[in-house]
């Protein structure tokens, strides 16, 4: 395993984690949403996975994130309504359980057999 490789990987993540918190606490939230929702991280993943596993496993990756955004829509907009009637911290909790709920449907729907 190239561990150097292993690193960019992780360093990229991570600036992109860095940027949406500075651009949050120092220009606009509104910005740093835009940041955070942007295909930024799904498309540094296709780039990776292509370039280790090449075009089909790639193709693979695109369609099972197109699935699995679904749930991820879900998240949000369980979050952003449960922030209005409760804190920060059972929101998230209430928004993950409704996004693992519809992670394990959504891999039911899909998956066949």
């Amino acid at each position: 395993m190239d561990y150097l490789y292993t690193l960019l990987k992780f360093l990229t993540a991570g600036f992109i984690i860095v940027g949406v918190t500075l651009i949050v606490q120092h220009v606009d939230p509104r910005y740093g949403g835009i940041l955070a929702a942007a295909p930024i991280t799904t498309t540094i993943a296709f780039i990776f996975t292509y370039h280790e596993a090449g075009n089909e496993v790639a193709h693979q990756l695109v369609l099972g994130s197109f699935y699995f955004a679904i749930p991820s829509i879900l998240f949000l907009a369980v979050l952003y309504l449960l922030a209005e009637r409760l804190s920060f911290i059972p929101s998230i909790c209430g928004a993950y359980l409704v996004w693992v709920v519809g992670v394990l449907l959504m891999n039911r729907v899909i998956t066949p057999g």
